[in-house]
């Protein structure tokens, strides 16, 4: 391996689920030539890729794609609070994660339909039709959630999204 590709390989590997533009400012290369590093690992087999809500996100092989997808999306200030908040209080309303979480309700749901769709939650009906949210598999998230160390901009992202939110409420 060259020495730049060590150097892609070791950041991904000391950052799981790290994003791509994150790789370019934390290895201070050319998007170009993480872009072609990453590549050449990902087909060599050193490194997996998973491209989530318009993000790629690059892992070590060892990570499947639940866990590639757990990790890829709590990158996400919003998704990572309501998953610490469904880990403490478990099953919960909706309402209640968005007010804890600090957004409106419809920001929630925008978190949580990726979060559905890649089973890391689950949203159960009672005989009512009214939502509860629930961890699909807790323990494993707990785990995953250590990986995730977001970068400033990600958290700048999120926190814009809030103050929007709390803008137009």
């Amino acid at each position: 391996m060259t020495d730049t590709r060590d150097r892609v390989a070791a950041h991904v590997h000391d950052d799981p689920g790290v994003h791509f533009n994150a790789v370019v400012r934390a290895t201070d290369l050319a998007p170009g030539q993480v872009q072609h590093h990453a590549r050449r690992l990902v087909r060599a087999g050193d490194l997996a890729v998973e491209r989530v809500s318009g993000r790629t996100h690059y892992f070590p092989p060892e990570f499947d794609d639940w866990e590639r997808g757990v990790v890829a999306l709590a990158r996400r200030e919003t998704a990572r609070d309501a998953l610490y908040y469904l880990l403490d209080t478990g099953p919960s309303r909706p309402d209640d994660v968005a007010e804890s979480v600090g957004v409106a309700r419809s920001t929630l749901e925008h978190h949580l339909d990726p979060l559905t769709t890649h089973d890391v939650v689950e949203k159960r009906r009672d005989e009512r039709n009214r939502v509860t949210l629930a961890l699909v598999r807790p323990e494993e998230t707990v785990r995953l959630l250590a990986d995730v160390d977001p970068s400033a901009a990600d958290r700048f992202v999120d926190r814009f999204e809030r103050l929007l939110d709390n803008f137009f409420d």
